[in-house]
């Protein structure tokens, strides 16, 4: 079983006033209030959620 690879998301910015799809994606992410992380899986489908919220996030490679 090989280990897939991890991206560690933090929140920056607020998802108030966002469009109603990047809060969407925001939440999909795990992600809840400023400052908080998460860590995924990198994927093309969680690559396309960080793309399109990217301006909110700081995305870290682990």
């Amino acid at each position: 079983m090989t280990k897939q690879k991890q991206i560690k998301v933090t929140l920056v910015k607020s998802v108030f006033g966002q469009l109603k799809s990047h809060r969407a994606t925001v939440r999909g992410l795990g992600l809840r209030r400023i400052r908080d992380t998460a860590t995924v899986v990198d994927t093309p489908e969680v690559r396309g959620m960080i793309r399109a919220s990217g301006h909110l996030l700081k995305v870290e490679e682990g």
